[in-house]
C-alpha cells in the first residue's frame, strides 16, 4: 500500500532529497529493513546500511517522518473505528462486543468513574505494637 503525503513548507523547515524521500516514504510502507528501504530509494548496496542510520539521525529526516507517520494514521482511524463499532454490534463472544462497546465508550470521554478510583491491590499491612 502506498500512500501519498502531501506537506507544506511550514511541515518541511528543510528540504529533503528525492532519495531522502523515498526513504521515508518505504519506510512507511513497511517494505523491510532500513537497509532495504535505503537500497529501494536509490542508495548504493554497499553504503545501504550506514546511509539508513545517518538519515535516521537527522533532525528534518525524523520530523518529516513523524508528521507522515501521524498522517498515515490518521488517515487509518475511520477504518479503526468502524472495525470497533462493527465488533461491538456484530461478534460472535460476548465478551468481545463488551469489550468494544467500552473501547468505544472511552474514547467518547464516557467512562464508568467508580472503578477507576479504586484499584484492587494484594497489599498486605501488619502492625505489630512492640510496646
Amino acid at each position: 500500500m502506498v500512500i501519498k503525503y502531501h506537506m507544506n513548507q511550514q511541515t518541511t523547515k528543510a528540504s529533503l532529497t528525492a532519495k531522502q524521500s523515498r526513504f521515508i516514504d518505504n519506510l512507511l510502507a513497511g517494505i523491510g529493513t532500513q537497509e532495504r528501504c535505503a537500497i529501494e530509494a536509490g542508495y548504493s548496496e554497499r553504503s545501504a546500511k550506514v546511509e539508513a542510520s545517518r538519515l535516521l539521525r537527522k533532525t528534518a529526516i525524523l520530523t518529516v517522518l513523524a508528521e507522515r507517520a501521524r498522517m498515515s494514521l490518521r488517515a487509518r482511524c475511520v477504518s479503526a473505528l468502524q472495525t470497533v463499532s462493527k465488533l461491538s454490534q456484530d461478534a460472535n463472544s460476548e465478551y468481545v462486543r463488551l469489550e468494544a462497546s467500552k473501547d468505544i465508550l472511552d474514547r467518547a470521554g464516557i467512562r464508568d468513574d467508580s472503578t477507576s478510583h479504586n484499584p484492587i491491590t494484594n497489599a498486605i499491612q501488619v502492625n505489630i505494637d512492640l510496646s
